[in-house]
């Protein structure tokens, strides 16, 4: 049986991501080239820029909003989110990487749904779409009709989901060796870091972060850092989470990981001594609690985003 050829655009909207551009067709041309071979699907590429977009009943399989490389947001590209809202609305996969959710979001499709955008635009995307069910942790989430993918590079991910979902595994990882790429699953959450929020306003909360900062091997419970403050500690919890929007006790989980994320990447220490230089006398807690949050073994970081040979 022959399965009939997909059509997919790109929409090229002002600011979009060229290289997302470029590299997705690339990408989808060399999984052409390789489904071929195999009388396989083929996936049609359509590149629309503004001023572009087809008008009345023309037929997508998907679009895709890719990344874009400034700060604009699409809320004025009133056209282009009536144009997506209708080619959904016919039945069309609709997908983004990165900032491209913003553009979903003002077509109004992100309402309840799964979704996942760049780590550092988790709060902006929670405030502009609080109706959204944003999961930052996630590289990508297949939502059936809507797709969305991480950071900058995720548009990658995005290819090689079009051409396992249209094309099938073996030329997924045929594509994958041929430009060497992993077509593993990958989380957000490996990558994301620590950036507490230090612009509060809360002149005694701020000198306590940066005194943790440079004190995480320190006892940094509730009681000792409310002591410290000179408060009592249902004060402190009250003031610390309104100044960072997060518990002490996560704050402390997330200021050690990432500690201990760079010492992973820059020393060859013993796993154990990284988690001791961290605050964790206990190596089974550090490990539990690091994996928690970046999705791997202390190992699998190090192997992954060591800047040293680790087999040394």
């Amino acid at each position: 049986m022959v399965m009939p050829d997909r059509l997919l655009a790109i929409i090229a909207y002002q600011g979009a991501q060229e290289a997302a551009v470029l590299g997705l067709a690339d990408l989808l041309d060399t999984a052409n080239s390789i489904s071929r071979r195999q009388d396989g699907v083929v996936i049609k590429v359509h590149t629309l820029r503004p001023g572009e977009l087809p008008a009345g009943s023309a037929h997508y399989d998907a679009i895709i909003l890719p990344p874009n490389r400034s700060s604009a947001r699409g809320a004025d590209d009133i056209d282009l989110h009536g144009w997506i809202r209708d080619r959904h609305g016919a039945g069309t996969l609709t997908a983004s990487a990165c900032a491209g959710l913003f553009w979903l979001g003002h077509a109004g499709l992100l309402a309840s749904r799964p979704v996942t955008t760049h780590w550092a635009l988790e709060a902006e995307v929670r405030s502009t779409f609080p109706e959204a069910d944003l999961q930052p942790e996630h590289l990508l989430i297949d939502d059936n009709d809507i797709v969305t993918a991480g950071g900058m590079m995720a548009w990658v991910d995005l290819g090689l989901f079009f051409v396992e979902r249209w094309q099938g595994a073996d030329v997924l990882t045929t594509t994958a060796r041929h430009l060497l790429i992993d077509p593993g699953k990958r989380e957000q959450r490996n990558y994301r870091s620590f950036r507490p929020n230090m612009s509060h306003g809360d002149e005694a909360m701020l000198t306590l972060q940066l005194w943790m900062e440079g004190n995480v091997k320190d006892d940094l419970s509730v009681d000792a850092l409310s002591a410290r403050l000179k408060l009592s500690g249902r004060t402190f919890l009250r003031r610390f989470k309104s100044a960072t929007g997060t518990s002490p006790n996560a704050y402390v989980q997330a200021l050690r990981v990432e500690k201990a994320r760079g010492l992973l990447e820059r020393t060859r220490d013993p796993v154990g001594a990284v988690g001791w230089a961290v605050g964790y006398q206990d190596v089974s807690a550090f490990g539990r609690v690091f994996r928690s949050i970046t999705g791997l073994t202390a190992v699998e970081y190090r192997r992954r985003f060591s800047v040293l040979d680790v087999r040394a």
